[in-house]
């Protein structure tokens, strides 16, 4: 453990060994300068390059060559290159399976398809239909797959997206589904972050950066319009326009059997929206949902949404219903109740097939699978499909014109196995996966600990059966979004660090997955308990994680890492700030750091409703309590952090990695830092990228947490 001024770690000593001029070089903030480091928020710049690229070396030349780093690495590139992998579906139309696949040979990855009976019945006959590492050889790009609209109900057309680099901005093309080939003269658009859907076989939705004053504050499109076949962009019609504030303007368009259901979604901030359906005749036609319900499907002309708040009796968390052709005729729609879970449960996704709406949802932290179908007087009603308890359940596709589905079902210590699910029947193992590691000497158990405010706070804990604690714990959280963590094969966990946390396990120590609040573990209002002003709430929950396997004697303060990416990689940089006391490490991916200017960088505007709006002084008076950035002090004893990031993440900015560790280097404290050249905001395009970083965290954590226990 780092002790102080005078006495480092050896993680510590050996960076500032190898820092040599870089660290002699640093600057203090200059007092007429607010911000000293604005210049590292130019993504290319010149000054904020090389500066990345030394930080960069230095790490690399520190633990590259530390015990068991390549070992680390080629078993991570193995694993996430075994071409022995579950071939999720990622779509299900026109008698087709779609599945995008990265292995070692196609380190970009192959779009392709399969017939549908094939893969159903395990046998898939692939077909690819875009390599997208020889695309890009072909056209001197570093392209990156984003994803495909198709046109129903034929689906032989397709608008195909691809990022040169990884970051969210796209240039969208058209695609011959039949001839595997791009459409000679066929609708094209340039790079920028766009939205597109199918107005029928000539004609596109089309959301995007029209030129000046067409983008909002956030970085996205403001004004969709209607473009036609054959004539410019330029000519396209207005359909719908927002103002500069809002998120995004778009235009969905949902499936349902031979019909299309077109809506307009106006995100005013993260999750309010004014939801209108378009109809025939060009009306944009209000729903009668509140703002802040997400919609997710349409079955036999029936929107269905889940509800954030309560709403006219039906409690937040609902699934509802109601009729769009009732709504558009000019009556008032009723509105079923599909499904309303319990206290201890909470709706994660919604999908239709043919004639039942599929509800993924969370039990404690475990999936279920529901199958629900309408009767005809309007009453909801289903059952839960089989599949294995204390599991993570992911619905990866539903059928359009059968009642099949696809779900794949994993934990930490069980391999994934995906099933074809129709309601009534047992599941059908469509492929599962050998073991990837040896998992007789590990369990996984699932604890409750006690927050601040006495909230029971969830988090899984996976050790070896011959654990003697204490011993170093690996702790990782994300506590934002309603987006919850659940536990997946432990070669995958944590979320794009990939096999450290099975390294981690083997080697007797502790992996911990905390399910904080600001996720979605409990639904809305476990979200509600940490926004804005209660942001503290979710911190204060990882704190008291930390603090329980403490006092179970499973580890000790200052040999746990926290680590986390993303709005995650926010907490692991507040956590470091808030308890140095408590953690000796922490693991910082593609972070928000900055939350004084994280509303001006890229897509920040967008997350003013989770975090508030730094330039409202009520807002910055609590937001400035924990943004890390503004909360480093000289002198205090910081854990030595490993901070990531990508050059070309355009979604959360890379100068709050970069200020971060700048400040740190203000201070003359030591840190770690990589920085991908490419991968947007996963911060790795290739398995290469991801592999690397997995052994760069593992030799990361075995020097910074020690394995003794303190005396």
């Amino acid at each position: 453990m780092r002790v102080g001024k005078t006495g480092w770690s050896v993680a510590a000593a050996l960076l500032l060994a190898v820092q040599g001029q870089a660290q002699a070089q640093a600057q203090a903030p200059k007092a007429e300068a607010a911000d000293p480091h604005l210049d590292l928020e130019q993504v290319d710049g010149a000054k904020a390059m090389a500066t990345v690229k030394a930080w960069n070396t230095r790490t690399l030349a520190a633990l590259e060559k530390q015990p068991h780093f390549a070992e680390y690495q080629s078993r991570a590139l193995a694993f996430l290159s075994d071409t022995q992998k579950i071939a999720a579906p990622d779509r299900v139309q026109g008698g087709l399976v779609l599945n995008f696949w990265q292995d070692a040979e196609h380190p970009r990855g192959l779009w392709r398809a399969s017939p549908i009976a094939a893969f159903a019945a395990g046998k898939p006959e692939w077909r690819t239909l875009i390599d997208v590492g020889a695309l890009g050889k072909a056209e001197g790009k570093a392209w990156v797959f984003k994803g495909a609209t198709c046109l129903s109900p034929a689906y032989l057309k397709c608008m195909v997206a691809l990022s040169n680099g990884g970051g969210d901005a796209v240039v969208e093309r058209e695609f011959d589904m039949t001839k595997a080939a791009f459409i000679d003269g066929g609708f094209t658009l340039p790079e920028a972050k766009s939205e597109v859907s199918w107005a029928g076989p000539d004609a596109l939705y089309v959301g995007t950066d029209f030129g000046a004053g067409s983008m909002t504050d956030s970085g996205y499109a403001r004004i969709v319009k209607l473009w036609k076949r054959g004539t410019p962009l330029a000519s396209a019609t207005v359909v719908s326009q927002g103002i500069k504030s809002d998120v995004s303007v778009a235009a969905n368009v949902f499936v349902d059997g031979g019909r299309t259901w077109p809506v307009l979604m106006r995100g005013v901030d993260f999750y309010h929206h004014k939801l209108s359906h378009i109809a025939p005749d060009g009306r944009l036609v209000p729903s009668p949902l509140p703002d802040d319900a997400d919609v997710a499907d349409v079955l036999d002309g029936r929107m269905i949404a889940t509800l954030k708040s309560d709403w006219e009796g039906h409690p937040a968390g609902s699934v509802v219903a109601y009729s769009i052709p009732d709504l558009l005729a000019g009556k008032t729609p009723a509105i079923e109740t599909v499904f309303v879970p319990n206290a201890h449960q909470a709706v994660e996704s919604v999908g239709s097939s043919k004639s039942v709406v599929w509800v993924k949802l969370l039990d404690d932290v475990s999936g279920r699978l529901l199958a629900l179908r309408r009767a005809g007087d309007g009453q909801w009603s289903g059952q839960a499909v089989a599949l294995a308890d204390k599991s993570t359940v992911h619905l990866d596709a539903t059928a359009s014109d059968s009642d099949m589905a696809f779900a794949t079902v994993e934990g930490m210590l069980t391999p994934p196995t995906l099933y074809r699910v129709t309601p009534g029947e047992t599941p059908v193992a469509v492929q599962s996966l050998p073991a990837k590691f040896d998992a007789s000497n590990m369990v996984v158990e699932q604890h409750f600990a006690t927050s601040r405010d006495g909230t029971k706070v969830p988090y899984f804990l996976v050790h070896r059966k011959d654990l003697k604690g204490p011993v170093p714990a690996y702790m990782h959280a994300y506590g934002g979004f309603e987006l919850a963590q659940t536990p997946s094969y432990l070669i995958n966990e944590p979320y794009r660090s990939g096999p450290a946390a099975l390294y981690w396990v083997e080697e007797g120590n502790a992996y911990v997955l905390a399910n904080i609040r600001g996720g979605g573990e409990y639904g809305p209002a476990w979200h509600d308990a940490a926004l804005r002003e209660k942001r503290q709430n979710a911190y204060d929950d990882l704190y008291a994680v930390a603090e329980d396997l403490v006092k179970n004697g499973i580890t000790e303060k200052g040999r746990i890492a926290v680590s986390g990416r993303s709005n995650g990689g926010l907490m692991a940089s507040v956590a470091m700030t808030q308890r140095p006391d408590l953690f000796g490490a922490a693991v910082i991916g593609s972070p928000l750091t900055d939350m004084k200017r994280f509303s001006h960088m890229l897509a920040g505007a967008s997350w003013m409703g989770e975090y508030g709006n730094p330039d409202v002084p009520a807002d910055w008076a609590f937001i400035s309590k924990y943004s890390p950035y503004q909360n480093l002090k000289a002198g205090v004893k910081y854990p030595t952090p490993f901070i990531y990031t990508s050059t070309r993440d355009d979604r959360v900015h890379p100068g709050h990695a970069r200020k971060f560790a700048a400040r740190l280097q203000d201070f003359n404290d030591p840190f770690f830092y990589y920085e991908a050249i490419e991968g947007g905001h996963a911060a790795g395009v290739e398995p290469k990228e991801d592999a690397l970083r997995a052994a760069l965290v593992t030799t990361y954590l075995n020097l910074e947490l020690p394995r003794s226990p303190a005396k």
